[in-house]
């Protein structure tokens, strides 16, 4: 495939006829894996729909575990490479052939590609970018040129952007200090979190996996190292020793083996459960007693307000950033420091003794993350379009 062509690989079964309120718009990433940003995509996919306007979902890569989760109606875009510097032709002919009126990026680079390809295109397509994290962890400094690149190209780039979003307010401030731009210029929408189905219904197959556990804990999230699942392992062991608690991970990534390794030194190999990837967590939430999250940094974790929803009593480490914003401060679960193995231990076993009010940490996470997170996204790409 030449590096300027894409692919549109599936859509909606008729001709889209537009009306005088309806738009097509675009979310652009570069594949559909199971992380927080995919999930996010395919929540706001499916409201646009919802809304009556014709939507694309644009991809480096049309692959990824979520793919399967697509909404009806989505137009499918394969751009048909996995490097950035040809996603930049192959998304300028992308806007020239389809002319959508707004896109939403997704995850530096790929935010700043999309806004040299509109300059190549000469589109008049408004581009809000999206940063899942603090940027500024995730390339820090002692990766000396790529945290050059990240600031030289967010300072040059992401003023020509319609609209920047943050996920979380240390996110935001981040982001005003590597960009030179003023904090007002960037807003702060949490990510929305559909809930769980009205009619979820036990798994027989998953409390096969807690066994006679009589505690169940649970995490979910990708096994990468921002992660600290093997805190997580150390500190389970030091509060839980003994058959009648588990505590399952479930996600997928690149240092199992590593986390296997601290399993098996922990000696908690019959006691910790490691299922892999799951597209639709909400029936392992539904199985748990208390959740929790070991992280070291994140943008905005989606677990801890599907953790919410769900009803469960959290424990998180207060990293940044996110938790201490979702949980307001430990008003809806206990927050620890990072890294402390202890005090995961401890928060735990309290936590776990502690009543519990399931409705009022579902209208926590409906008040962060429900519809009108949406809604803002919407207004944010259409709203200086004219009708």
């Amino acid at each position: 495939m030449n590096d300027d062509r894409f692919t549109v690989r599936s859509g909606t079964s008729e001709a889209f006829r537009e009306t005088a309120r309806s738009r097509r718009v675009a979310l652009l990433l570069p594949d559909m894996g199971g992380g927080g940003a995919e999930r996010v995509a395919l929540t706001l996919a499916e409201y646009f729909v919802a809304a009556g306007h014709e939507v694309d979902l644009v991809l480096m890569r049309a692959e990824g575990a979520l793919l399967a989760a697509l909404p009806a109606g989505i137009h499918l875009v394969d751009l048909g490479t996995s490097r950035i510097r040809s996603a930049i032709p192959a998304f300028a002919r992308y806007l020239k052939e389809r002319q959508p009126q707004a896109v939403q990026v997704s995850m530096w680079p790929l935010t700043i590609a999309a806004i040299v390809a509109r300059a190549l295109a000469g589109s008049s397509t408004r581009i809000v970018t999206s940063d899942h994290t603090i940027l500024s962890k995730q390339y820090p400094r002692s990766r000396p040129l790529i945290h050059a690149f990240l600031k030289w190209s967010v300072r040059l780039l992401y003023p020509r952007a319609e609209a920047r979003v943050m996920v979380a307010n240390e996110a935001a401030d981040d982001l005003a200090r590597l960009s030179g731009l003023d904090r007002s210029a960037i807003e702060v929408i949490y990510n929305p979190v559909a809930g769980p189905p009205a009619n979820l219904q036990p798994r027989p197959d998953i409390d096969r996996l807690w066994g006679d556990a009589e505690t169940r804990i649970i995490t979910v999230g990708s096994l990468k190292g921002e992660k600290n699942h093997p805190l997580l392992v150390r500190a389970f062991a030091r509060a839980f020793r003994g058959p009648r608690a588990r505590l399952m991970i479930v996600g997928e990534g690149p240092l199992r083996e590593q986390l296997e390794q601290t399993i098996e030194a922990e000696d908690v190999r019959e006691q910790v459960v490691l299922p892999g990837f799951t597209s639709d967590p909400w029936p392992f939430y539904a199985s748990a007693d208390l959740f929790v999250m070991s992280s070291d940094f994140e943008g905005y974790p989606l677990v801890l307000v599907e953790a919410l929803r769900s009803g469960l009593r959290i424990v998180s480490t207060d990293c940044r950033s996110g938790p201490r914003e979702i949980l307001d401060g430990g008003r809806f679960g206990t927050l620890v420091p990072v890294g402390d193995e202890a005090a995961l231990a401890d928060a735990m076993r309290a936590r776990l003794a502690e009543p519990i009010d399931r409705a009022a940490l579902q209208a926590q996470a409906e008040a962060l993350s429900g519809r009108q997170t949406c809604e803002r996204y919407l207004r944010l790409m259409l709203d200086a379009v004219p009708a």
